[in-house]
Formats: C-alpha cells, sequence, structure tokens
C-alpha cells in the first residue's frame, strides 16, 4: 500500500468559484447560509469571495456584504480572491486576512481571462502580494490550465513549473496546481506534480480539480500518493470556468470527503452537513446538483431544500 497523509486539508472553493460561472443571482443571504453550514460542516479553509470587478464577475458583486456577515468560527479562515491592486484595497477594507492571486500556464487563457499574458500577471501580482503581505494577510496563488489548455491543447510541466516558483518567490504560502479543463488524467498529475515536487516541499502545492471527464477523484489518489495534502472542492459539485468552453464544476467536496474517509485519511469535515450546505445553493437555483454524494441523499430528480 502506498503511504498517504494521515490527515488532509480541503480548500471550500464552492462560494466563490462554484457561483462565479452561475448566470441565475443567487440572493446575498443565500450565500451567507451556505458559508455558515459550510463552516458548519467542518471546513477551516474557505473561499468566499472575488474582489475582481462586477462588470466581470456579476455573481459576486456583494462581496463586501459577504464578508461584512461571515459567521465568527473557531479556527476558520475565510479568502478572497484579488485581481489587482484595486481589488486588494476592497479586500483590505473589508477585513479579509487571506487573499488569493490568479494566473495560469498558458498565455491565450490568461489573454482570455484577465488580457494579460502569464509575464505580465506576475508583474501585476508582485507588488499586490508583497503589498498584502506587508498588511498582515496571507497569500495564495492559483496557477490555471496546468495540464490541458482549451485554446492551446497540453501544456508543458516546465512553463507549470516556472510559473509555480515565480508565485512562491513572490511569497505566497501555497500555489493551487489547477485542472481548469477537467481534462486531466491520472498519469498527468504524476508527471507534472512529480516535476514540481523535484525542488517544492508538497506542503507548498494543493490541487484544484474539475471533474469534466470523472477523473477529478483518481487524480486526487495520485495527489495522495505524491504526498499532497492539501485540495480544492467544491460543495455540491458546482463551478466551472467562463473562460473554459465546456469543463465542468470542481471535485464535489462531499465525494472527495466520502473518498478520504474510506480510506481512514482525516479531514474534520462531514459529508452529510455538506449536502446540507449544497441544499442552500440548490433551493436557490432550482436545480438537481452533480455531487454524487448529494445526488444519493437527496435523490437525482433534485429534493432540493433550505432556501434562505
Amino acid at each position: 500500500m502506498p503511504r498517504y497523509p494521515d490527515r488532509v486539508q480541503i480548500v471550500e472553493v464552492g462560494p466563490r468559484d462554484g457561483l462565479q460561472n452561475e448566470t441565475l443571482p443567487v440572493p446575498t443571504p443565500v450565500k451567507i447560509e451556505f458559508i455558515r453550514r459550510l463552516v458548519s460542516a467542518g471546513l477551516k479553509q474557505i473561499e468566499v469571495t472575488s474582489f475582481v470587478h462586477p462588470k466581470f464577475v456579476p455573481q459576486l458583486a456583494d462581496a463586501v456584504e459577504v464578508i461584512a456577515a461571515l459567521p465568527e468560527g473557531d479556527g476558520v479562515c475565510y479568502s478572497s480572491l484579488v485581481p489587482n491592486e484595486k481589488g486588494l484595497d476592497r479586500a483590505i477594507e473589508s477585513g479579509v486576512k487571506r487573499v488569493a492571486v490568479f494566473t495560469a500556464a498558458s498565455d491565450t487563457f490568461t489573454q482570455k481571462n484577465i488580457r494579460m499574458t502569464v509575464d505580465e500577471s506576475l508583474d501585476v501580482f508582485a507588488p499586490v502580494v508583497s503589498r498584502a503581505i506587508d498588511a498582515g494577510l496571507t497569500v495564495r496563488g492559483y496557477v490555471s490550465t496546468c495540464f490541458v489548455c482549451p485554446y492551446e491543447g497540453d501544456v508543458d510541466k516546465t512553463r507549470v513549473g516556472t510559473v509555480t516558483k515565480r508565485l512562491l518567490a513572490m511569497g505566497v504560502d501555497q500555489v493551487a496546481i489547477s485542472d481548469t479543463t477537467g481534462a486531466a488524467v491520472p498519469t498527468d498529475i504524476f508527471e507534472t506534480v512529480g516535476h514540481l515536487l523535484d525542488g517544492t516541499p508538497a506542503e507548498k502545492l494543493a490541487l484544484h480539480l474539475h471533474d469534466t471527464y470523472g477523473t477529478a477523484l483518481a487524480n486526487v489518489l495520485v495527489g495522495l500518493e505524491l504526498g499532497i495534502s492539501t485540495f480544492d472542492a467544491s460543495a455540491g459539485g458546482l463551478g466551472g470556468c467562463p473562460f473554459a468552453p465546456g469543463a465542468s464544476g470542481n471535485l464535489a467536496t462531499e465525494d472527495l470527503v466520502y473518498m478520504l474517509d474510506r480510506m481512514g485519511i482525516e479531514t474534520g469535515v462531514e459529508v452529510a452537513e455538506l449536502v446540507n450546505a449544497a441544499d442552500v445553493v440548490a433551493g436557490a437555483l432550482g436545480r438537481a446538483l452533480p455531487s454524487r454524494n448529494w445526488q444519493r441523499l437527496r435523490g437525482s430528480c433534485g429534493d432540493a431544500a433550505g432556501s434562505v
């Protein structure tokens, strides 16, 4: 048997990455109740919103209101995405203590996403990271399209390595290696993450996986075998990316927790409570969610309840 980590840290991205691609507006009270239930489920790292300009992501235009109403939780760390120094200013004013910056491993994707090349985006984020740290915040980094770009195809692992090292050199404490299109398979994880681990400690890396082709949990298993112990996930399997055509939702948090529980790996998170949290959003959206465990416990016809 491979040696797996004894405990895994889950970064819940449902309130941000899970909702950003939804065209139907989700009311602010629903988002707050969603987050409250995520805390009740035992999650300690929750990405709650983004300070991207509302013109680009209208779903998250209520970032300040959401952060102001966050429930206090013992040891819970809330974070938000910031695109630039102006976004950082708003994040600092809101009182959030952790922020995330984002780039990609392919230029075409960054051009579509943030209208910059990868190098230009890193130049923009360097002062953001520096200012955030000076203000007492911690900073996480995302690298999108680490395996397959929807515009350029397969992505070279050395390119991923270069971008990751530049983010770490800026002062981010962890980089989420992201399968934005959900097209990666276990051999991709082994090759790219294995390459990154040649010189980068495992605790500096996380995996952010989408489940477009149903390979997310298989990819988690390879990550565990490589020593990765932080994984992003979204309650209910919510998510998608407006700049990655065809990409479906994130790895469902409850499906990840179920697998880890069965493997004897601690998470501190309860599957039933995660499903309870996902109910709130399912009710607001009026549809069933893709998570297998949500469907198992609620019925594939979608007996969603708990809207606010």
